[in-house]
């Protein structure tokens, strides 16, 4: 999502409604209306852009944009995908408690072992990028290497 782009551009309201399946289901952004391009060597100050439930806690608190900011919305549209709805509804979002056992629907079965390894790894990437602290989230090329290497 950011990798290959110079200056970094952010996106800024990576939510469910703004991803797009085409024929292929392959996913793909839309809605570039609130994107900004980082400027490298400044603080990035902006107001706040985006969707409701999807906003990295950071940027409603210090309005300083980064890439980072689109990893921790990517990491509550992961959850959203695993859960079918909105993780604003779990009690927290803690890495302790975002366990399978706690966002899955109980009453349906996974199909196989591996699509149940396939659903842990998604969870495990979702709690990575939902890190309260934005250093300790991933990128996103790390989160599309280990989907090409894990998922594929």
């Amino acid at each position: 999502m950011h990798h290959d782009c110079s200056p970094p551009i952010i996106h800024r309201d990576i939510s469910i409604g703004n991803i797009l399946l085409d024929s292929n289901y392959e996913a793909h952004i839309s809605d570039f209306g609130t994107s900004k391009l980082l400027k490298l060597d400044s603080s990035n100050w902006t107001a706040i852009a985006g969707t409701y439930g999807y906003i990295a806690p950071e940027l409603a608190y210090t309005m300083v944009a980064t890439e980072k900011c689109d990893v921790y919305s990517f990491g509550i549209v992961a959850l959203e995908v695993i859960m079918g709805k909105h993780p604003g509804e779990l009690p927290t979002l803690s890495a302790d408690y975002l366990v399978l056992e706690n966002v899955g629907d109980s009453r349906i079965p996974l199909p196989s072992p591996q699509v149940e390894k396939q659903v842990k790894l998604v969870l495990s990437l979702s709690r990575a990028c939902l890190n309260s602290n934005p250093n300790g989230r991933p990128t996103m090329r790390q989160v599309s290497n280990l989907f090409m290497k894990d998922l594929l």
